[in-house]
């Protein structure tokens, strides 16, 4: 078997290319996450509060909301369509979400008493009789060919989403009984 002594200039080689490459991994693990505030950036996270009126009631940065619970015009020929957008809140994230995850959890309010019964802590008779801890909630982007379209004049297209609380019966929920809810979205 051959033993091949190292160089001075191997030496040096090696040493170099590890410094780089683990001065590159220091100096990314001294810097920290990416700033959530800036769009686009792969593998980071935004994230957002919206109140129960559909206004932002904080966000780590870039959305806007395009349409809070609307009623649009009627557009049916043979009925009347204008509700269909009324339980929702349309969301633009500032830029194309399509490939991004997209999550969203219903925001705990324990201290608000949408039936009335003067029960906020969550331990009502059962079923569903405490609202303040219950509901769903879904969120998808818009502008997905055959499969989602937005009704909001300018949202129907993959830089907004839609997110659609509802009752824990699926109905729509209203004025005086919307929750706050999260979002987060996540890049590629």
């Amino acid at each position: 078997m051959r033993v091949i002594s190292s160089t001075p200039t191997f030496v040096v080689a090696a040493a170099a290319l590890a410094l780089s490459v683990g001065g590159t991994s220091w100096a990314m693990a001294q810097q920290g996450p990416s700033n959530p505030a800036e769009s686009g950036r792969p593998g980071q996270e935004r994230w957002l509060l919206v109140n129960a009126n559909g206004e932002i009631e904080a966000q780590s940065g870039g959305f806007t909301i395009a349409a809070a619970y609307p009623t649009l015009a009627n557009t049916s020929t043979t009925g009347d369509n204008s509700l269909r957008a009324a339980g929702n809140v349309y969301i633009d994230a500032g830029e194309d979400v399509r490939d991004n995850g997209l999550v969203a959890t219903i925001a705990l309010q324990n201290q608000v008493d949408q039936n009335a019964d003067g029960i906020t802590n969550g331990r009502a008779p059962a079923p569903d009789a405490n609202p303040e801890f219950s509901g769903e909630i879904a969120a998808t982007v818009c502008g997905l060919a055959g499969v989602v379209a937005c009704a909001p004049a300018g949202t129907n297209n993959t830089r907004h989403f839609v997110v659609s609380p509802r009752n824990s019966d699926g109905t729509v929920t209203q004025p005086g009984a919307r929750k706050r809810f999260y979002i987060v979205l996540t890049s590629d």
